[in-house]
């Protein structure tokens, strides 16, 4: 239903899949959602930025996604900052 809402009232709608593997019916309402505005958001994990923990993983997940649904993560987020 909130997804819906958001959807009906053009308001950012990120959708974290966290099933797997995926069958041809996931992917088809992957489609139709990203047709319909939403953003699918695979939290795949973020190796780049060299977390230590899965905590550090977990968090820097989250703040990716709540950076695409445009809240600010603060400082939860690692940046990318190009090999050093």
């Amino acid at each position: 239903r909130a997804a819906d809402v958001c959807l009906k009232e053009r308001r950012p709608l990120v959708l974290l899949a966290r099933e797997a593997p995926l069958h041809a019916g996931h992917l088809e309402a992957m489609l139709k959602v990203t047709g319909m505005g939403g953003i699918v958001f695979p939290p795949v994990p973020p190796f780049y930025a060299g977390p230590e923990t899965l905590a550090d993983m977990i968090r820097q997940i989250a703040a990716r996604a709540l950076l695409t649904a445009g809240i600010d993560p603060g400082p939860a987020l690692d940046r990318w900052t190009g090999l050093s």
